[in-house]
C-alpha cells in the first residue's frame, strides 16, 4: 500500500472534503431560505366554567342512556 502523502494524494482527499463541505453549506442555505417560519396565534381560553358545567352535565346522562342500550356483558366471562 502507497503512503498519499508520498504519492500525492493528498490533493485529492483535501478536494474530496472540501466539496462535501460547500454541499453541506448550500444544503443549509436552502433550507433556512425556503422554510417559511408561520406564526402562531395566541390562544385564548375561555374563563367561564359554569355554562361549560351544566352543559357537560347534561350531555353526560344523555350519553349514559345510550350506551346502556348499545352494549350489552357477557354473562359468563372467558
Amino acid at each position: 500500500m502507497q503512503n498519499p502523502f508520498e504519492s500525492g494524494h493528498v490533493k485529492n482527499y483535501i478536494l474530496l472534503y472540501v466539496g462535501v463541505v460547500v454541499i453541506m453549506i448550500l444544503f443549509f442555505t436552502a433550507s433556512t431560505l425556503f422554510n417559511d417560519i408561520k406564526k402562531v396565534e395566541k390562544k385564548v381560553f375561555d374563563t367561564n366554567i359554569s355554562n361549560y358545567l351544566s352543559a357537560k352535565d347534561a350531555d353526560s346522562k344523555k350519553e349514559d342512556e345510550n350506551t346502556a342500550l348499545k352494549f350489552k356483558l357477557l354473562d359468563k366471562a372467558y
